[in-house]
């Protein structure tokens, strides 16, 4: 990982003194690298030795996480992420966006270096596949219709295709076996999925200071995360109305009482229940791989995403 970081200083070099400024901000404001280290621990897994090239890929999936994060809280109008200020409540939305941009620009830059068509088909398919969940997540906003389902194939398109295609990409480097590359893209999969369900429990729940975010975002924001879904769905008629009304009128002044609705119905025990069993999955994917440091730590971070606090 410390390869890693010199890597994203080499490659943030830009002759537009406001980009490095921006880009350093954004990339150094405390976030937890865990993609780039799923596919450092994903070649060690899948292969004999982590590369050079696996440092490049690395990075080239934090420029593209970084880019949608720049981008999602222009969308979202956030001005907090990570306990520090967003860059667009700093630097202003139009900064925000473009240097976004230049993320995603020189993401691309890099993987077209490493002259492997199939790690461009797989970040290529992987970007469009995020944006597909963006607009997903923007059109279910304040829509208290939204199906469990539907919510899923947000989670899959937007957060967890990222996981997916770095654990993917970490096997492929290694020319591992279709069958080991397969089974870590699941692993990725059901990984992010099960991050994602925690971070929405965490955002009515958390630590605001160790979560780094301001609770009540989502309910604010509107969007209908499973927690809220499932109140709606078994809370009695009078407090899933209110649950409702809070998400259509994005009231946090309502937050005491919806948090009240959603323990009482035991919302959060079902969602971390589902993130428990998205875990129990990753997990399970890996079976074909031999007992290994690398194996274990990739179990490990499985377990651990159900039970962060932050």
């Amino acid at each position: 990982m410390q390869q890693v970081d010199v890597v994203i200083r080499q490659s943030l070099s830009s002759q537009v003194p406001l980009i490095n400024q921006i880009s350093e901000y954004i990339i150094h404001s405390g976030g937890k690298r865990l993609r780039p280290a799923l596919v450092l621990m994903s070649g060690d897994l899948a292969g004999t030795r982590v590369t050079p090239a696996h440092h490049q890929l690395a990075v080239i999936i934090e420029f593209i996480h970084t880019a949608t994060l720049l981008h999602d809280d222009v969308v979202d109008a956030s001005d907090l992420r990570r306990g520090k200020s967003t860059a667009n409540h700093v630097y202003g939305n139009p900064a925000s966006v473009l240097v976004g941009d230049f993320l995603y620009s020189r993401a691309f830059q890099m993987m077209v270096k490493l002259q492997n068509m199939r790690v461009m088909e797989i970040l290529a398919d992987a970007t469009n596949t995020i944006s597909e969940g963006e607009v997903l997540q923007l059109l279910n906003v304040r829509n208290i219709g939204v199906s469990e389902q539907d919510y899923l194939q947000v989670i899959h398109f937007k957060t967890a295709k990222l996981f997916e295609a770095a654990t993917r990409l970490g096997a492929v480097q290694c020319q591992a076996s279709p069958e080991r590359e397969e089974a870590l893209a699941t692993y990725g999969m059901h990984l992010g999925t099960a991050f994602q369900l925690i971070d929405d429990v965490l955002d009515l729940t958390g630590d605001s200071e160790k979560f780094g975010k301001t609770l009540g975002n989502d309910l604010a924001e509107g969007k209908v995360t499973l927690p809220m879904l499932y109140a709606i769905q078994q809370a009695p008629t009078a407090q899933s109305e209110l649950v409702k009304q809070a998400l259509l009128e994005g009231q946090v002044t309502h937050l005491e009482q919806v948090l009240e609705i959603l323990h009482a119905v035991k919302a959060f025990d079902y969602v971390r229940s589902v993130a428990q069993k998205e875990a129990q999955f990753a997990c399970e994917a890996l079976d074909i791989f031999e007992t290994s440091p690398a194996k274990q730590v990739l179990l490990d971070l499985a377990r651990f995403s159900v039970s962060r606090q932050q």
